[in-house]
């Protein structure tokens, strides 16, 4: 019997934390655990497997940037941890809202602990009630991979390998390639395949069957490698009340015969698969020994000179092909990557030219069809693999920080094909302060700098703040400016004049210039 997170929360030793559920509530009612432990590095996600209960003091949060702090939540939950429980107090007073916000999203169930309790304490109790759960998993596990052997052994097929696998965990199941491909597939008994575009560790409530109709239940994908290399996914359809642990146990069990009947059937391109490795391990920020290992085998060489780009829409997976078109005019070699909602790629720059293939693959970029609400970001440039991940890291913090309401995009970045394309060089100031300044000092200088304006524009509802920040953009071009604003010559002058009569007079010349420039671009954060 599957032992639910609602039911771990009111055992005694939980109990005495003082827990509050502050995000994801209706997920954590139908959470099943698989283990609990604890830990304060916030590198800890690739080190989990999935089901976990993650207890931390928030020693680690509370020196963290709200950006790490975020990204720590989604690491998380692209995992399949179960939840995480966060003790406040002296320490971390409360939960940061970013958290909140990024737990609430991925749908991963976030704690409170109110009051200090021994996680040691927790572990031993609700781990001794696990482990006999944990047996039990093991041993249908080991039945179903001994089943499924002897199907491959007989020559069957992958749809009736699948499905002896489908009947044991009472679950719906498909095999895919890497680039979405279906290999085979089983459907539970009165139930559903699983879509080939499930592209996160674990996936909680309103699965899309493959006639793309909403359906409650839990997806878990399995990653299956033939000779190391990441080829193929195994998606697991875990129906409501299902037994999630046992479909997670039973699929990694399961793997390795998976395996060999890949190697028989669809001997793979190792090019493609371990360009795809080579950007999940960019992704999760592997460490540098495991990118020199996979760079050359996915015609890359560890030096190069490369950048990364990622794409957030709803239709990453179709934009793929035409990425891989532009990259193929624009780089010396590269790689794509579909990760759910998000298009990942590396692309290889000529040595001696790298600023400027760099520049046109912008460009390019700019002139790609994408539908409405597609935001693209182009990494900086990146000396050697090694520093992949750093690229990719950048260009995720200006997609993060282009979803700000208030920010303010430049005309070209919104090329007439749609979406939106972000250079992180146009960002190098909001970068800079989202990841070393917290919201209160940058809040501080903005209105050091700028309270006066801000008031004008709060009592008049006027929009000098605007107008500073387009006039400082332009190079203090007013004609470009007026023009960007779509307003007179003579308007323009007017608002710069007020502008600079709150501001304490001309900062053209001045050090204020500066300093103005700083906090026009801090506002929009």
């Amino acid at each position: 019997m599957p032992i639910l997170l609602s039911e771990v929360l009111q055992h005694s030793t939980l109990a005495a934390a003082d827990p509050v559920i502050r995000a994801a509530a209706a997920a954590a009612e139908a959470t099943q655990l698989r283990w609990v432990h604890s830990s304060e590095v916030l590198e800890i996600a690739p080190l989990l497997s999935g089901g976990e209960l993650l207890l931390t003091g928030g020693d680690a949060l509370v020196a963290a940037s709200e950006g790490r702090r975020v990204e720590y939540v989604r690491q998380l939950a692209a995992r399949g941890v179960g939840a995480l429980a966060v003790e406040t107090g002296q320490t971390l007073p409360s939960l940061p809202s970013s958290m909140i916000g990024a737990a609430e999203e991925a749908g991963l169930p976030l704690i409170e602990f109110r009051k200090v309790v021994p996680f040691v304490g927790i572990m031993q109790a609700i781990n001794s009630m696990l482990v006999s759960e944990s047996v039990a998993h093991l041993r249908r596990a080991d039945e179903a991979s001994h089943a499924m052997a002897v199907e491959l052994a007989h020559g069957s097929s992958l749809d009736q390998m699948l499905a002896v696998l489908a009947g044991i965990v009472e679950a719906g199941l498909e095999l895919s390639t890497v680039s979405g491909v279906t290999l085979g597939s089983a459907a539970a008994a009165g139930g559903d395949t699983v879509p080939a575009d499930r592209d996160t560790a674990e996936t909680r409530g309103n699965a899309a069957g493959p006639d793309g109709a909403a359906t409650d239940g839990t997806v878990i994908n399995i990653d299956v490698p033939v000779r190391g290399v990441p080829s193929a996914r195994l998606a697991i359809i875990v129906p409501p009340h299902g037994d999630v642990n046992l479909a997670r146990v039973a699929g990694g069990r399961c793997v390795d015969i998976l395996s060999l009947a890949l190697l028989q059937r669809m001997p793979p391109g190792l090019k493609e698969v371990a360009g795809t490795a080579l950007l999940r391990a960019v992704s999760s920020g592997s460490q540098p020994w495991r990118l020199h290992q996979l760079a050359p085998a996915a015609g890359i060489q560890a030096s190069a000179t490369v950048v990364a780009v990622v794409v957030r829409s709803s239709t990453s997976q179709q934009l793929r092909e035409a990425m891989d078109k532009v990259l193929k005019k624009s780089a010396q070699q590269s790689a794509s990557y579909v990760d759910n909602s998000e298009l990942l790629a590396l692309a290889v720059l000529p040595h001696d030219r790298e600023a400027a293939a760099r520049a046109e693959l912008v460009d390019a970029l700019r002139g790609l069809p994408v539908g409405t609400g597609t935001v693209t970001a182009v990494g900086p440039l990146a000396a050697g693999i090694k520093n992949a991940p750093w690229s990719l890291a950048e260009a995720r913090c200006a997609l993060d920080l282009a979803g700000n309401n208030s920010f303010r995009a430049p005309e070209h970045a919104a090329p007439p094909a749609g979406g939106l394309v972000v250079d992180v060089e146009e960002l190098a100031v909001e970068r800079l302060a989202a990841q070393h300044l917290d919201h209160s000092a940058r809040q501080a200088y903005v209105r050091q700098q700028l309270g006066p304006v801000l008031e004008h524009d709060e009592r008049r509802n006027s929009q000098l703040l605007a107008t500073l920040a387009t006039w400082l953009d332009s190079g203090c071009n007013t004609a470009q400016a007026a023009r960007e604003l779509h307003v007179e010559r003579q308007s323009m002058h007017h608002r710069l004049q007020r502008i600079f009569d709150l501001c304490g007079g001309d900062p053209r010349g001045t050090g204020r210039l500066a300093a103005l420039h700083l906090a026009t671009r801090l506002a929009a954060l």
